[in-house]
């Protein structure tokens, strides 16, 4: 059967992704930014994933106020990178795994999570930088991927509590599909920024490294962390950690860290990032002997 192997997250930051594209990742700037994602690129080549459930939000580029989807799952053979304004980002055409998609969202949707279904979407930095920064820059992709979108943009956004149990309920899903595969599940966005008004350039460190501590083990406290806080504590921004609890949420009761990389600044904004692994169970026995190898070189 299919089996979720480890979590990751990271912050999106559309500049990091124009690092990347410029060939900037080296300078000083930008280099202690990209230095902790080392261990994870030599991680993912090890773990080798077949697919990723890749948590992100729409920039109002798929998505407006025309239509405002609290969960969206991309079931496509394909996604192209988005125009943001600039041009797409030249960087490989995302391919999905349609099968694997449609049976997790048939499975949501009897599990009593309205989804909508997404057969075409262009696909924005939200989705496109966290490629980069596990994968690097390859001529195509080295795993398939499931887009899952959150409005995390217009209010009201999903609870901290609901994005958790849609990662409990996805968990559920891939465990029911018949084909052997390694799944991964990836939460992005964050950590604490705002990029507007007054607070624009509010980082809150202290706050950012309280809730990597809280992805780590056995509590659940995380998901029961009211909007109020995240507005208050991380900025309007903030409130995209939210999606990090999809991922939280479906690796299980209990967690045990790989790795963690937390930056500041980066473009104004916090740079997070944490792998993960579910602790119970045996399917998760290929993300631990990847992670203790490298951690021994």
């Amino acid at each position: 059967m299919a089996r979720i192997t480890a979590g990751v997250a990271c912050s999106h930051i559309p500049a990091l992704g124009v690092a990347v594209d410029l060939g900037k990742t080296g300078e000083a700037y930008w280099a202690p930014a990209f230095a902790g994602f080392d261990w994870t690129r030599a991680w993912e080549k090890r773990e080798k994933p077949d697919v990723v459930i890749l948590v992100y939000n729409d920039h109002a580029t798929a998505f407006d106020m025309k239509i405002i989807p609290s969960f969206a799952i991309g079931c496509a053979e394909e996604f192209k990178p988005a125009d943001e304004g600039w041009g797409p980002r030249k960087v490989p055409v995302v391919k999905g795994h349609p099968d694997l998609a449609w049976h997790i969202a048939q499975s949501l949707i009897l599990d009593e999570f309205d989804m909508t279904i997404i057969n075409e979407m262009d696909v924005d930095h939200g989705l496109t930088v966290p490629l980069s920064m596990m994968f690097g820059q390859p001529e195509e992709w080295p795993c398939k991927v499931i887009p899952l979108a959150v409005n995390v943009v217009t209010y009201p956004p999903p609870s901290g509590n609901r994005c958790w149990a849609l990662g409990e309920a996805i968990a559920r899903a891939v465990e029911s599909f018949p084909e052997d595969l390694n799944v991964q599940v990836w939460g992005t966005g964050g950590m604490s920024h705002q990029l507007q008004g007054p607070r624009a350039g509010l980082i809150n460190a202290e706050w950012d490294n309280r809730f990597l501590d809280g992805l780590v083990g056995d509590s659940d406290a995380l998901r029961y962390i009211p909007h109020i806080e995240y507005l208050r504590e991380t900025g309007s921004e903030g409130i995209e950690m939210v999606m990090w609890l999809v991922m939280r949420g479906a690796l299980g009761k209990a967690t045990r860290m790989l790795h963690r990389h937390y930056h500041v600044p980066a473009s104004n904004t916090a740079v997070g990032h944490i792998v993960l692994e579910p602790v119970s169970g045996d399917h998760h026995d290929r993300a631990s002997d990847a992670g203790q190898a490298i951690a021994a070189e």
